[in-house]
């Protein structure tokens, strides 16, 4: 199937903002794929309000696709059979976001088993590509374009990223076939690189621009920016969030998303209490992330997080060295002490054996 296209409801969807979480693996103490507690996790999601998963993607881990340990097929199967079971009980549509990939041949592999295995969307992770140069990454990126609609990512360096000019982003934006943008640079200048090549290519209303700068959350979907185009001036939105800080908490951050998209129309005034609150989310995220160790524990954060509410058995990560930085578990319980509004702790409890059934 050439060119397969996002159906127009579920465009409509990912245009207007949607919370995705980054979905976490989910492992016993020994290891072992918990197949009991990923699709729990995948419930809590739908149930919370998110409008799609993102499954194979960093917070997954990428070593899922490692031969020893067989993982992506699985993975990727039993969250797209959760969220169909989801949207076939509640008719709420829910976009399966599968992460993509390696080099070309291995990418546009991944990209097609995505389309076959009923995925909307395919993030194409150039991290593989590290030395690449634009032209190529462009070659790429339209090869797996033909198999699947695709979601650009801009991964920082520090957790396997790489830099990518404006040059990039505007023959990026210029692939028919991309329907969204990921931007986790942690980096505004990197980040406003991005929506400059949207608005510059003409495809402002087209591509929707997602956050997944974790350290900017709430300001991300606050702001409007406006970009001078041939003597016009084009305005965007970071319409809403992929991100591996809402695979938890993910309730309250169904409730921000809203909160933002009622705030941030022409004429409202940000109330400061709104700001007070994106700097509470950003120290939480420091927290999850382990900011303070260069992002190590950034995957078992979240882990942590998930364990405490009690979708998740265990904080192992694929590779065991992947795990709480020192003290990085107290400044977790610092941030759950200081910011308790900001935790779905009582929701959880509420649906979570019914979610573990």
């Amino acid at each position: 199937m050439a060119n397969p296209k996002l159906p127009e409801p579920l465009l409509s969807r990912l245009r207007a903002g949607l919370v995705i979480p980054a979905h976490p693996l989910a492992l016993t103490a020994r290891g072992k794929f918990d197949e009991r507690r990923q699709r729990a996790l995948t419930r809590y999601y739908c149930h919370a309000g998110a409008g799609g998963v993102a499954v194979g993607v960093h917070t997954t881990q990428f070593a899922i696709r490692d031969p020893k340990h067989g993982l992506f097929r699985p993975v990727i199967e039993l969250a797209g059979e959760t969220v169909d079971t989801f949207v076939a009980e509640t008719g709420t549509p829910i976009i399966k976001v599968g992460g993509v990939c390696g080099m070309t041949p291995q990418a546009v592999r991944e990209a097609a088993y995505l389309r076959e295995a009923g995925y909307h969307v395919g993030m194409v992770s150039l991290a593989a590509m590290a030395k690449a140069s634009v032209p190529k990454l462009v070659a790429h990126c339209k090869r797996i374009a033909k198999e699947i609609p695709i979601m650009g990512f801009y991964l920082q360096p520090a957790v396997g990223g790489r830099l990518l000019p404006v040059e990039f982003w505007r023959r990026f934006a210029e692939i028919e076939n991309v329907v969204a943008i990921k931007m986790a640079p942690f980096n505004r200048y990197q980040t406003f690189d991005v929506v400059r090549a949207v608005a510059e290519v003409g495809r402002a209303d087209d591509i929707a621009l997602y956050t997944g700068n974790d350290d900017s959350i709430v300001l991300d979907l606050l702001t409007t920016y406006r970009i001078a185009v041939d003597s016009k001036r084009v305005r965007l939105r970071i319409v809403g969030g992929l991100l591996g800080h809402w695979a938890c908490w993910t309730r309250q951050a169904v409730h921000l998303l809203e909160e933002c998209h009622r705030v941030a129309v022409p004429g409202n005034d940000v109330p400061m209490e709104l700001l007070t609150r994106a700097i509470e989310v950003t120290d939480s995220n420091a927290a999850f992330f382990d900011v303070a160790n260069a992002f190590r524990g950034c995957i078992a954060g979240i882990h942590d997080v998930l364990v405490r509410q009690g979708l998740m058995a265990s904080r192992r990560c694929l590779d065991p060295k992947e795990a709480l930085s020192p003290g990085q578990r107290e400044e977790i319980d610092r941030v759950y002490e200081a910011y308790p509004h900001l935790n779905d702790d009582a929701f959880v409890a509420q649906h979570r054996d019914t979610w573990l059934r």
